[in-house]
């Protein structure tokens, strides 16, 4: 009897067990302990690990703004440049073509010395061009209710265009004289001024009123006052310092009158005033505290003489004046003057305006 066959027992290689153990289905303890077999170990070493792998993958966006510190400021100073360069071409623009009189391009030439002109070697501002059309043209809207955009008020407008031209280069001129004879004006000065206008109440009698009329007439404050004012006081000044003449003729008049000679006949030889000198010199009128045809350092020297008292020399900024008190009543002070007429400003520029070429930037 033939034994039956025996089956021959098969043995698996490894990669197949490996297929079969995973074929099989793990039990709950079985897979319990591959999780946890696969939870990495925390320790010092491997959080730095994990720091350096984040900070290696964020690198390549941080890495455009780690540029050279040369490139990155050569980049914005040209940004720079180009915004300002653009910015000032516009402003140029408005002014120099269609000649904007804007608050915003006035400020603008506070801050950034644009020509308008040039006399010789020195430069005319657009601001004090500005300055002087400004506050003109705000007068006449105001006050006038002239409308520029009409016919008549076009041409109302170039002339003052002119006017403003005109007055901001002779202050020009009037500056080159002032430097080259050593001629200035301080704030103390331009205050003093304004105090003493103040004080005979030709300035409004309160400081709201002041500023209300200032703004409200020309459109100035009170610092665009004073700039007005120190420019007519340095005018006057360059005049005092280069009429020599006038005042040696003053000064003899007043030693005259100290070497006793009489009032009258001192008014009848040396003033200009061709109304009083045959009269002794007299006012026709008694002088008021805020006498508008009378100048103001004429009145606050009057309000301080006592009769029969003689002034000295006082300079107005158009003439010398020497002063007597003959009464005082409560209509006024009644009083006599000589006066000597100084050379208008224009006598001292004309040399200048001969030699130094005149260049304007913008057509009128």
């Amino acid at each position: 009897m033939k034994k039956p066959k025996r089956h021959k027992k098969i043995k698996l290689k490894k990669p197949q067990l490996r297929w079969l153990k995973l074929w099989r289905k793990k039990t709950v303890e079985e897979r319990v302990s591959d999780a946890l077999s696969n939870v990495p170990r925390i320790t010092t070493e491997t959080l730095e690990d994990h720091r350096e792998e984040v900070l290696a993958s964020a690198r390549k966006y941080i890495y455009p703004l780690k540029q050279p510190k040369r490139h990155i400021v050569r980049t914005s100073i040209s940004i720079f440049v180009v915004v300002v360069i653009g910015f000032l071409a516009v402003c140029a623009l408005f002014l120099y073509k269609f000649q904007n009189t804007s608050t915003f391009l006035y400020d603008i030439t506070q801050a950034i010395p644009f020509p308008v002109a040039k006399v010789g070697n020195y430069w005319v501002s657009y601001n004090s061009y500005l300055f002087e059309l400004r506050h003109d043209m705000h007068y006449y809207i105001t006050q006038d209710h002239v409308d520029f955009s009409t016919k008549s008020g076009q041409a109302q407008l170039r002339h003052l265009k002119e006017q403003a031209m005109a007055i901001a280069v002779q202050a020009n001129e009037v500056q080159q004289l002032a430097n080259r004879y050593h001629v200035s004006v301080s704030n103390q000065m331009v205050s003093n001024q304004i105090k003493l206008v103040r004080s005979e109440n030709r300035l409004g009698n309160s400081q709201d009123v002041f500023n209300a009329v200032l703004n409200e007439v020309y459109g100035w404050t009170e610092g665009d006052f004073k700039r007005e004012l120190k420019q007519e006081l340095l005018q006057q000044a360059v005049v005092a310092k280069l009429d020599t003449k006038a005042a040696a003729q003053a000064q003899t008049a007043l030693a005259e009158i100290n070497k006793g000679a009489s009032f009258a006949t001192v008014a009848a030889q040396f003033s200009d005033d061709a109304s009083t000198k045959n009269n002794g010199g007299q006012y026709p009128v008694p002088i008021t505290i805020n006498d508008n045809n009378v100048s103001p350092v004429i009145t606050a020297e009057l309000f301080q003489l006592k009769p029969g008292q003689v002034s000295g020399i006082i300079n107005t900024g158009s003439t010398l004046e020497i002063l007597k008190v003959i009464s005082v009543s409560t209509n006024g002070v009644t009083a006599a003057h000589i006066q000597i007429n100084l050379q208008s400003i224009e006598t001292y520029l004309k040399p200048l305006q001969t030699t130094e070429r005149l260049r304007q930037y913008i057509t009128i």
